[in-house]
């Protein structure tokens, strides 16, 4: 067993304004995560996966015309799993919350991502408008838990070599402050490769062909070893960062695209088959502008302890439905 290793600290809804809720589809390790700020933020995204399942990502480019979000939401489920997306706009409408339109509606602005999953259990039950609502239901300033909850219920890592000896992947989050800002990441880590620590040492990933120890995906296919034949869409890591620094669209973009060094600081091997996508919201809450350099540093460090926290915090999956066990970090031997 590994010993037990510390969290990095911190969390998204450090930034003040935020609040993060998970739900779970009954029946099935898969769920949905909401992060909401019904008064609206500045969002951007970096889509740079090869297979993505997004929801309202053409609204975030700088050139067009709606300039903040009310809510962004990570699931389950594959494609399905966009429809918890429609639970969290009856909430936030509910609630008076949206862009007005016309002056007899308020739409609410609500962004999404979905990773894959369905090969655990039933793929017949996945997140949807009802699992929606319910996560804004659970919705807190707080920091969420992590590991096995929300959009991390059925994430998994290390399926380079095949889902029998792949790993427990889950959602994480962790925070940095410099001066005046905060940025925080909230990640849900489903990754196609290893998870690995500051020093490149694997925390989970890839089995051995008996189970029992880490295998290391890169090196073992740097030394010779053929990986399982890929399916498009099957890893998709997830991940939203947020500031309270006063940012424009097109600098929110950018932020996002920075957070994505957090990624290969994580992750090994990152591949083409990854679907990842990750969006940046600024609230502006501190008041300020910040400078991008400086904010894209914390985001991708922050993404990367995320991704850390998202698999040391998760629990050991049972088998379900035909599929196999999933060890988490924590059961593996070193």
């Amino acid at each position: 067993m590994q010993p037990p290793r510390a969290l990095a600290p911190g969390a998204i809804t450090d930034v003040a304004g935020l609040s993060v809720g998970h739900a779970a589809a009954a029946g099935r390790a898969t769920g949905c995560t909401v992060l909401l700020c019904p008064q609206g933020a500045v969002a951007g995204v970096a889509q740079r996966g090869g297979a993505p399942g997004t929801r309202e990502t053409d609204l975030l480019r700088p050139e067009n015309t709606v300039q903040q979000v009310h809510a962004i939401v990570l699931a389950g489920g594959s494609a399905y799993g966009l429809d918890a997306a429609s639970g969290v706009m009856q909430w936030l409408e509910a609630r008076g919350h949206g862009l007005p339109v016309g002056g007899v509606v308020r739409v609410p602005i609500v962004p999404a991502a979905v990773l894959f999953d369905l090969w655990l259990g039933d793929a017949g039950i996945r997140p949807g408008a009802a699992t929606g609502l319910a996560a804004c239901e659970a919705a807190s300033p707080l920091p969420p838990q992590q590991g096995n909850a929300g959009a991390g219920l059925g994430a998994t890592v290390g399926k380079l070599f095949g889902i029998q000896r792949a790993m427990k992947g889950g959602i994480g989050t962790a925070s940095l402050r410099l001066g005046r800002h905060t940025v925080g990441a909230l990640v849900a880590v489903n990754a196609l490769g290893d998870v690995i620590d500051a020093q490149g040492q694997v925390l989970a990933g890839a089995r051995t062909e008996d189970g029992l120890r880490l295998q290391g995906s890169t090196a073992a296919v740097l030394a010779g070893a053929g990986p399982a034949p890929m399916t498009a869409g099957m890893a998709t890591t997830l991940g939203i960062v947020a500031t309270d620094a006063r940012l424009d669209k097109a600098q929110a973009c950018a932020l996002a695209g920075l957070a994505h060094h957090g990624l290969s600081r994580a992750i090994s091997p990152v591949t083409a088959h990854d679907g990842d996508t990750l969006f940046a919201l600024a609230t502006g809450g501190s008041g300020s502008a910040g400078d991008i350099h400086a904010l894209g540093l914390l985001a991708a460090e922050a993404v990367a302890r995320a991704i850390r926290n998202a698999v040391l915090a998760a629990a050991t999956l049972p088998a379900q439905g035909g599929s196999p066990a999933l060890p988490a970090a924590c059961d593996m031997r070193v």
